[in-house]
Protein backbone atom coordinates (compact mmCIF):
# COMPACT_ATOMS: atom_id res chain seq x y z
CA UNK A 1 0.00 0.00 0.00
CA UNK A 2 2.68 2.38 0.59
CA UNK A 3 4.29 2.52 -3.27
CA UNK A 4 1.17 3.91 -4.18
CA UNK A 5 -0.67 5.84 -1.34
CA UNK A 6 1.28 9.16 0.63
CA UNK A 7 0.81 8.68 4.51
CA UNK A 8 1.56 12.80 4.57
CA UNK A 9 -1.78 14.59 3.27
CA UNK A 10 -0.76 17.84 1.14
CA UNK A 11 -4.22 18.92 0.56
CA UNK A 12 -7.30 18.57 2.80
CA UNK A 13 -10.44 19.48 1.91
CA UNK A 14 -12.96 20.91 4.18
CA UNK A 15 -17.12 21.09 3.72
CA UNK A 16 -18.20 24.01 6.13
CA UNK A 17 -21.93 23.64 4.52
CA UNK A 18 -23.51 21.29 2.21
CA UNK A 19 -25.65 24.13 1.09
CA UNK A 20 -25.50 25.71 -2.02
CA UNK A 21 -27.59 28.37 -3.21
CA UNK A 22 -27.11 26.73 -6.82
CA UNK A 23 -28.63 24.16 -8.59
CA UNK A 24 -26.12 23.74 -11.47
CA UNK A 25 -27.18 21.00 -13.88
CA UNK A 26 -24.05 19.23 -13.77
CA UNK A 27 -23.24 19.16 -10.13
CA UNK A 28 -22.17 16.50 -8.37
CA UNK A 29 -23.41 17.58 -4.52
CA UNK A 30 -25.91 15.19 -3.23
CA UNK A 31 -26.57 16.78 -0.34
CA UNK A 32 -26.90 20.49 -1.82
CA UNK A 33 -30.32 21.67 -0.78
CA UNK A 34 -29.64 20.71 2.74
CA UNK A 35 -28.36 23.74 5.33
CA UNK A 36 -25.70 21.55 7.05
CA UNK A 37 -23.05 23.67 8.86
CA UNK A 38 -19.61 22.81 10.20
CA UNK A 39 -18.98 24.01 13.68
CA UNK A 40 -16.27 25.41 15.56
CA UNK A 41 -15.33 22.19 17.27
CA UNK A 42 -15.11 20.22 14.16
CA UNK A 43 -12.96 22.50 12.53
CA UNK A 44 -10.67 22.81 15.72
CA UNK A 45 -10.74 18.76 15.59
CA UNK A 46 -9.48 19.12 12.30
CA UNK A 47 -6.70 21.82 13.49
CA UNK A 48 -5.64 19.92 16.27
CA UNK A 49 -5.10 16.26 14.28
CA UNK A 50 -2.90 17.99 11.61
CA UNK A 51 0.91 16.70 11.91
CA UNK A 52 3.88 19.33 11.65
CA UNK A 53 5.44 16.63 9.58
CA UNK A 54 2.87 17.32 6.92
CA UNK A 55 3.41 20.84 6.51
CA UNK A 56 2.65 23.01 3.96
CA UNK A 57 -0.88 21.72 3.88
CA UNK A 58 -3.17 23.35 1.23
CA UNK A 59 -6.96 23.70 3.14
CA UNK A 60 -9.60 24.20 0.59
CA UNK A 61 -13.04 24.92 1.62
CA UNK A 62 -15.12 23.72 -0.83
CA UNK A 63 -19.02 21.93 -1.30
CA UNK A 64 -21.56 23.18 -1.11
CA UNK A 65 -21.57 27.02 -1.17
CA UNK A 66 -18.27 27.91 1.03
CA UNK A 67 -19.35 31.41 1.29
CA UNK A 68 -22.87 30.34 2.26
CA UNK A 69 -22.10 30.25 5.72
CA UNK A 70 -21.75 33.70 6.17
CA UNK A 71 -18.86 35.35 7.36
CA UNK A 72 -19.09 35.59 11.04
CA UNK A 73 -19.48 31.79 11.20
CA UNK A 74 -16.51 31.33 8.90
CA UNK A 75 -14.10 33.15 10.45
CA UNK A 76 -15.28 31.30 13.82
CA UNK A 77 -14.50 28.11 11.70
CA UNK A 78 -10.82 29.76 10.69
CA UNK A 79 -9.33 30.54 14.01
CA UNK A 80 -8.33 27.14 15.03
CA UNK A 81 -5.97 27.21 11.87
CA UNK A 82 -4.50 30.58 12.75
CA UNK A 83 -1.53 29.48 14.88
CA UNK A 84 -0.24 26.87 12.02
CA UNK A 85 -1.07 29.65 9.16
CA UNK A 86 1.39 31.74 10.87
CA UNK A 87 3.66 29.10 11.37
CA UNK A 88 3.34 28.13 7.94
CA UNK A 89 2.12 24.74 7.92
CA UNK A 90 -1.20 25.29 6.23
CA UNK A 91 -2.50 27.83 3.60
CA UNK A 92 -6.12 28.35 2.81
CA UNK A 93 -8.06 28.44 -0.07
CA UNK A 94 -11.33 28.71 -1.25
CA UNK A 95 -13.29 27.92 -4.16
CA UNK A 96 -16.81 29.63 -5.10
CA UNK A 97 -19.59 29.40 -7.29
CA UNK A 98 -20.71 32.99 -6.78
CA UNK A 99 -24.00 31.36 -5.35
CA UNK A 100 -23.25 34.25 -2.11
CA UNK A 101 -22.26 37.61 -2.97
CA UNK A 102 -18.43 38.74 -2.40
CA UNK A 103 -18.68 41.33 -0.40
CA UNK A 104 -15.89 44.17 1.02
CA UNK A 105 -16.42 42.12 4.09
CA UNK A 106 -15.47 39.11 2.19
CA UNK A 107 -12.54 40.65 0.80
CA UNK A 108 -11.46 41.80 4.35
CA UNK A 109 -11.43 37.93 5.78
CA UNK A 110 -9.85 36.95 2.72
CA UNK A 111 -6.77 39.49 2.98
CA UNK A 112 -6.94 39.06 6.84
CA UNK A 113 -6.58 35.24 6.38
CA UNK A 114 -4.27 35.39 3.25
CA UNK A 115 -6.97 32.91 1.59
CA UNK A 116 -6.73 32.09 -2.18
CA UNK A 117 -9.60 32.50 -3.82
CA UNK A 118 -11.19 30.20 -6.88
CA UNK A 119 -13.81 30.60 -8.87
CA UNK A 120 -15.99 28.57 -10.76
CA UNK A 121 -17.11 29.94 -14.33
CA UNK A 122 -17.39 28.49 -17.20
CA UNK A 123 -16.71 30.92 -19.56
CA UNK A 124 -18.47 33.55 -21.12
CA UNK A 125 -22.49 34.54 -20.60
CA UNK A 126 -23.80 31.73 -23.53
CA UNK A 127 -21.32 29.07 -22.00
CA UNK A 128 -22.32 29.75 -18.49
CA UNK A 129 -25.62 28.86 -19.02
CA UNK A 130 -25.31 25.41 -16.71
CA UNK A 131 -24.86 27.62 -13.62
CA UNK A 132 -28.24 28.33 -12.38
CA UNK A 133 -29.86 29.52 -8.75
CA UNK A 134 -32.59 27.08 -7.87
CA UNK A 135 -34.86 29.46 -9.39
CA UNK A 136 -33.18 28.76 -12.73
CA UNK A 137 -31.68 32.18 -13.04
CA UNK A 138 -28.56 32.32 -14.69
CA UNK A 139 -25.39 32.97 -12.11
CA UNK A 140 -22.96 34.98 -14.53
CA UNK A 141 -23.60 38.18 -13.54
CA UNK A 142 -23.66 37.75 -10.08
CA UNK A 143 -20.46 35.81 -10.75
CA UNK A 144 -18.83 38.21 -12.71
CA UNK A 145 -19.49 40.88 -9.74
CA UNK A 146 -18.22 39.30 -7.63
CA UNK A 147 -15.06 38.93 -9.49
CA UNK A 148 -14.72 42.32 -10.36
CA UNK A 149 -15.03 43.26 -6.77
CA UNK A 150 -11.98 40.96 -6.03
CA UNK A 151 -10.33 43.10 -8.62
CA UNK A 152 -10.85 46.43 -7.73
CA UNK A 153 -10.04 45.33 -3.85
CA UNK A 154 -6.78 43.89 -5.62
CA UNK A 155 -7.14 40.19 -5.01
CA UNK A 156 -6.18 37.58 -7.57
CA UNK A 157 -8.33 34.39 -7.79
CA UNK A 158 -8.16 31.22 -10.60
CA UNK A 159 -10.68 29.97 -12.48
CA UNK A 160 -12.27 26.54 -12.58
CA UNK A 161 -14.18 25.76 -15.53
CA UNK A 162 -16.54 23.28 -16.74
CA UNK A 163 -16.07 21.70 -20.12
CA UNK A 164 -19.44 20.43 -21.17
CA UNK A 165 -20.66 19.32 -24.78
CA UNK A 166 -21.64 23.02 -24.98
CA UNK A 167 -18.52 24.69 -24.77
CA UNK A 168 -16.54 21.57 -26.02
CA UNK A 169 -15.88 22.91 -28.96
CA UNK A 170 -15.30 26.59 -27.74
CA UNK A 171 -11.71 26.49 -26.29
CA UNK A 172 -10.43 29.32 -27.89
CA UNK A 173 -13.44 31.74 -26.82
CA UNK A 174 -13.42 30.73 -23.21
CA UNK A 175 -10.07 31.68 -22.54
CA UNK A 176 -9.56 34.74 -24.25
CA UNK A 177 -12.48 35.14 -22.07
CA UNK A 178 -11.39 34.48 -18.87
CA UNK A 179 -7.56 36.10 -19.54
CA UNK A 180 -9.70 39.06 -20.60
CA UNK A 181 -11.32 38.69 -16.94
CA UNK A 182 -8.09 39.34 -15.14
CA UNK A 183 -7.42 35.26 -14.39
CA UNK A 184 -3.81 33.83 -14.63
CA UNK A 185 -4.26 30.72 -13.93
CA UNK A 186 -6.88 28.10 -15.19
CA UNK A 187 -8.11 24.78 -14.68
CA UNK A 188 -10.38 22.60 -16.85
CA UNK A 189 -12.55 19.90 -15.73
CA UNK A 190 -14.03 18.32 -18.86
CA UNK A 191 -17.27 17.54 -17.15
CA UNK A 192 -17.65 12.97 -16.16
CA UNK A 193 -20.13 10.95 -14.16
CA UNK A 194 -20.14 11.65 -10.75
CA UNK A 195 -22.59 11.75 -7.91
CA UNK A 196 -25.56 13.44 -8.22
CA UNK A 197 -24.63 13.93 -11.89
CA UNK A 198 -24.09 9.92 -12.29
CA UNK A 199 -26.13 10.20 -15.61
CA UNK A 200 -24.58 12.68 -17.70
CA UNK A 201 -23.39 12.85 -21.43
CA UNK A 202 -19.29 13.26 -21.30
CA UNK A 203 -18.14 14.42 -24.62
CA UNK A 204 -16.21 12.09 -26.79
CA UNK A 205 -12.36 11.63 -26.46
CA UNK A 206 -11.98 12.89 -30.13
CA UNK A 207 -14.00 16.15 -29.29
CA UNK A 208 -11.57 16.39 -26.26
CA UNK A 209 -8.57 16.47 -28.05
CA UNK A 210 -9.51 18.98 -30.74
CA UNK A 211 -10.04 21.08 -27.27
CA UNK A 212 -6.75 20.36 -25.87
CA UNK A 213 -5.39 20.79 -29.70
CA UNK A 214 -6.84 24.55 -29.67
CA UNK A 215 -5.81 25.25 -25.52
CA UNK A 216 -2.24 23.90 -26.62
CA UNK A 217 -1.68 26.76 -29.17
CA UNK A 218 -3.79 29.50 -27.28
CA UNK A 219 -1.16 28.92 -24.86
CA UNK A 220 1.46 28.94 -27.03
CA UNK A 221 0.54 32.70 -28.37
CA UNK A 222 -0.40 33.18 -24.79
CA UNK A 223 2.76 32.29 -22.13
CA UNK A 224 1.36 34.80 -18.96
CA UNK A 225 -1.68 32.02 -18.64
CA UNK A 226 -1.51 28.85 -16.64
CA UNK A 227 -3.42 26.28 -17.85
CA UNK A 228 -3.13 23.75 -15.39
CA UNK A 229 -3.35 20.71 -17.54
CA UNK A 230 -1.30 22.24 -20.33
CA UNK A 231 1.24 22.86 -17.39
CA UNK A 232 1.18 19.86 -15.96
CA UNK A 233 1.86 18.34 -19.33
CA UNK A 234 4.99 19.88 -20.24
CA UNK A 235 6.11 19.95 -16.34
CA UNK A 236 6.12 16.19 -16.96
CA UNK A 237 7.99 16.22 -20.56
CA UNK A 238 10.33 18.02 -18.64
CA UNK A 239 11.12 15.26 -16.59
CA UNK A 240 14.39 13.42 -16.74
CA UNK A 241 13.79 9.58 -18.09
CA UNK A 242 14.16 8.43 -14.14
CA UNK A 243 11.66 10.90 -13.16
CA UNK A 244 9.08 10.07 -15.53
CA UNK A 245 9.56 6.84 -15.10
CA UNK A 246 9.22 5.95 -11.30
CA UNK A 247 5.13 5.85 -9.56
CA UNK A 248 4.09 7.99 -8.03
CA UNK A 249 2.11 7.88 -4.55
CA UNK A 250 -0.73 9.25 -4.51
CA UNK A 251 -2.18 11.70 -1.74
CA UNK A 252 -4.99 10.25 0.46
CA UNK A 253 -6.79 14.29 -0.10
CA UNK A 254 -8.80 13.55 3.13
CA UNK A 255 -12.20 15.33 2.97
CA UNK A 256 -13.71 16.01 6.09
CA UNK A 257 -17.52 16.80 5.84
CA UNK A 258 -19.57 19.10 8.08
CA UNK A 259 -20.17 16.71 10.97
CA UNK A 260 -16.75 16.03 10.87
CA UNK A 261 -16.84 12.67 9.07
CA UNK A 262 -13.85 11.94 6.72
CA UNK A 263 -13.62 10.49 3.02
CA UNK A 264 -10.54 9.50 1.60
CA UNK A 265 -8.62 9.46 -1.75
CA UNK A 266 -11.62 11.68 -4.03
CA UNK A 267 -13.81 14.37 -2.51
CA UNK A 268 -16.89 13.54 -4.52
CA UNK A 269 -17.31 10.46 -2.47
CA UNK A 270 -18.47 12.85 0.50
CA UNK A 271 -21.88 12.23 0.97
CA UNK A 272 -22.48 8.91 -0.90
CA UNK A 273 -24.25 6.03 -0.07
CA UNK A 274 -22.69 2.43 -0.17
CA UNK A 275 -23.29 -0.39 2.07
CA UNK A 276 -20.49 -1.87 0.44
CA UNK A 277 -18.11 0.55 1.24
CA UNK A 278 -19.82 2.16 4.53
CA UNK A 279 -20.49 5.30 2.49
CA UNK A 280 -16.11 5.67 2.16
CA UNK A 281 -16.22 6.90 5.80
CA UNK A 282 -12.94 6.25 7.26
CA UNK A 283 -13.72 8.03 10.77
CA UNK A 284 -14.92 11.02 12.48
CA UNK A 285 -12.55 13.61 14.24
CA UNK A 286 -14.76 14.01 17.03
CA UNK A 287 -13.87 10.43 17.58
CA UNK A 288 -10.19 10.10 16.15
CA UNK A 289 -7.62 12.63 15.25
CA UNK A 290 -6.59 13.35 11.55
CA UNK A 291 -3.28 11.45 11.83
CA UNK A 292 -5.43 8.05 13.46
CA UNK A 293 -7.90 8.44 10.06
CA UNK A 294 -4.93 8.80 7.73
CA UNK A 295 -3.26 5.93 9.05
CA UNK A 296 -6.31 3.44 9.14
CA UNK A 297 -6.33 4.02 4.91
CA UNK A 298 -4.59 0.85 4.15
CA UNK A 299 -7.20 -0.98 6.18
CA UNK A 300 -10.11 0.57 4.43
CA UNK A 301 -11.41 -1.80 1.12
CA UNK A 302 -11.88 0.96 -1.12
CA UNK A 303 -8.44 2.14 -0.90
CA UNK A 304 -7.04 -1.26 -0.99
CA UNK A 305 -9.43 -1.60 -4.54
CA UNK A 306 -7.71 1.59 -5.68
CA UNK A 307 -4.23 0.47 -4.99
CA UNK A 308 -4.76 -2.61 -7.01
CA UNK A 309 -6.53 -0.21 -10.16
CA UNK A 310 -2.94 1.48 -10.03
CA UNK A 311 -1.16 -1.97 -10.02
CA UNK A 312 -3.83 -3.06 -13.60
CA UNK A 313 -3.02 0.92 -14.76
CA UNK A 314 0.43 0.64 -14.45
CA UNK A 315 0.34 -3.27 -16.35
CA UNK A 316 -1.94 -2.14 -19.19
CA UNK A 317 -2.12 0.93 -20.10
CA UNK A 318 0.56 3.15 -22.05
CA UNK A 319 -0.33 6.84 -20.93
CA UNK A 320 0.07 5.50 -17.34
CA UNK A 321 3.66 7.52 -16.66
CA UNK A 322 2.14 10.62 -16.88
CA UNK A 323 -1.91 10.07 -15.93
CA UNK A 324 -0.40 7.73 -12.68
CA UNK A 325 -4.00 6.16 -12.14
CA UNK A 326 -5.62 9.60 -12.11
CA UNK A 327 -9.02 10.18 -9.48
CA UNK A 328 -10.24 7.25 -7.95
CA UNK A 329 -14.07 8.59 -7.66
CA UNK A 330 -14.55 8.62 -11.24
CA UNK A 331 -13.68 4.52 -11.49
CA UNK A 332 -16.32 4.16 -8.72
CA UNK A 333 -19.06 6.29 -10.15
CA UNK A 334 -18.72 4.75 -13.54
CA UNK A 335 -18.23 1.30 -13.06
CA UNK A 336 -19.41 0.61 -9.54
CA UNK A 337 -15.25 -0.63 -8.42
CA UNK A 338 -11.95 0.66 -7.85
CA UNK A 339 -10.60 -1.54 -9.58
CA UNK A 340 -11.40 -0.94 -12.81
CA UNK A 341 -8.89 1.16 -14.91
CA UNK A 342 -10.16 3.66 -18.00
CA UNK A 343 -12.11 6.21 -16.90
CA UNK A 344 -13.65 9.22 -19.16
CA UNK A 345 -11.87 11.40 -17.23
CA UNK A 346 -8.70 9.25 -18.51
CA UNK A 347 -9.95 9.65 -21.79
CA UNK A 348 -10.67 13.11 -21.89
CA UNK A 349 -8.21 14.80 -19.11
CA UNK A 350 -4.75 12.68 -19.87
CA UNK A 351 -5.02 10.44 -22.88
CA UNK A 352 -6.94 13.67 -25.00
CA UNK A 353 -4.15 16.48 -24.11
CA UNK A 354 -1.64 13.90 -24.87
CA UNK A 355 -2.73 13.05 -28.33
CA UNK A 356 -3.41 16.57 -29.12
CA UNK A 357 0.36 17.45 -27.87
CA UNK A 358 1.48 15.18 -30.30
CA UNK A 359 -0.66 15.79 -33.12
CA UNK A 360 0.62 19.34 -33.25
CA UNK A 361 4.31 18.00 -32.80
CA UNK A 362 3.90 15.72 -35.69
CA UNK A 363 2.55 18.50 -37.43
CA UNK A 364 5.26 20.95 -37.05
CA UNK A 365 8.12 18.46 -37.68
CA UNK A 366 6.54 17.20 -40.46
CA UNK A 367 5.52 20.88 -41.82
Amino acid sequence: MSRWISDRPKTIVLQPTTLCPMDCEYCYLLQRSLKQEMSPAVSAAIAAGIEPSWAPVELVWHGGEPLAVGVPRFRKLLEPFEPLRLAGQVRHQVQTGGGTPITDTWCDMFKQYDISVGVSLDGPRHLNHLRADRGGHPMFDRTIAGVETLKRRGIPFSVLAVVSEHGVNQAVEVLDFLRDLGTTWIGFNVEAKEGANADATTPSRDRAVRFWRDAFTWCRDHPAMTVREVDKLWGFLGLTRGQRDADARHDLIPTIGWNGDVVLLSPELLGVRSATYDNFVAGNVLADDLATIARRAAGLSYVQEFATGLEKCKQTCEFFAFCQGAHAGDRFFEHGTFTATETDHCRNSVQAPILALADLLHERQTA
